[in-house]
């Protein structure tokens, strides 16, 4: 094998990598929000990145039996959809779980485990325990060559692109809006925001839903590079954790930084290594980093 063809390996297996950092991304934002601002253990959060999926699955199916015009157009709409219904469940799963269990972060992760154990019941008994793949539409098909030796899949570069701009606009949202404002302002100190005004409960619950909701985005994402099934999300929820751990809790830039590391190392490392030791690699690496650094990469300082 000559530097040529190494650096195309690289380079190709880096564009494989980007397209499960874009997912390892966005399932890390909505941990962000939930895990690292609010301080809740959400072990059911692949399986709202798992709804996402499912819608994006229904409407392929809606349309190519109902109105097949609108195939190449359908996606986007489907990605809103996803983050709706996403979001929807996570207000209804706080309301009337997750805000009776706040400071009892082990009870929040026994709830939320039985509650993607019940979510992942509940997709293999509509939608069956086989994996279902929506039908994408044409212009998120094929590849380009910028040369005769590298492929670069178009799926995988809007995926980067979606990622891009969700955190972008996850961060004007935290930072230039009165509502980003209030939850950071709960997130240092909890008891004087609640004793100047700001209704804590209710920015705990939109946080969450949030959360929830950009989880759905993300499956929607997915089914642009992988099959659905009931338990899909539940592959994910490890790495989404690690993200968050790895970067810092609550740092949204730790998150975007630590996504990128893990899904580069993991596609590079499963190529040149068997898939289970390049994962054991990289999950060796981010132990031993973890150890010298406990709060991640980039801590945040809250007060207490």
């Amino acid at each position: 094998m000559n530097i040529q063809e190494l650096w195309s390996i690289f380079i190709m297996q880096g564009f494989a990598g980007i397209s499960l950092f874009s997912v390892l991304l966005l399932m890390g934002l909505g941990l962000a929000l939930i895990f690292g601002q609010m301080g809740v253990i959400n072990m059911a959060h692949g399986e709202f990145m798992a709804l996402g999926a499912y819608t994006t699955y229904l409407c392929s199916s809606l349309v190519q039996d109902h109105a097949p015009a609108l195939l190449p157009v359908y996606f986007p709409i489907a990605i809103v959809l996803a983050f709706i219904l996403s979001a929807l469940l996570g207000a209804l799963v706080e309301w009337g779980m997750i805000r009776h269990l706040y400071k009892r972060p082990l009870d929040t992760l026994l709830a939320t485990w039985g509650l993607s154990l019940i979510l992942q019941q509940t997709y293999r008994s509509i939608f069956g325990a086989r994996e279902v793949t929506p039908t994408l539409p044409e212009w998120l098909m094929g590849s380009f060559k910028p040369t005769d030796s590298i492929d670069i899949p178009i799926n995988g570069v809007f995926v980067l692109l979606l990622a891009g701009a969700v955190t972008a606009g996850l961060m004007v949202f935290m930072f230039k809006t009165a509502f980003g404002l209030r939850l950071r302002a709960t997130v240092q100190n909890r008891l004087m925001s609640g004793a100047v005004g700001i209704n804590t409960k209710m920015v705990d619950r939109m946080a969450f839903s949030i959360g929830c909701g950009i989880a759905g985005i993300a499956g929607a994402a997915f089914t642009t590079i992988g099959s659905t099934g009931p338990d899909s999300g539940s592959r994910y929820i490890v790495d989404a954790f690690l993200v968050v751990v790895f970067g810092g809790a609550a740092n949204l830039l730790g998150s975007l930084a630590s996504a990128f590391g893990i899904a580069q190392a993991q596609s590079i490392l499963e190529f040149f290594l068997e898939g289970t030791k390049g994962k054991v690699a990289t999950l060796l690496f981010i132990v031993v980093v973890l150890m010298f650094r406990p709060q991640g990469l980039f801590p945040s300082k809250v007060r207490s």
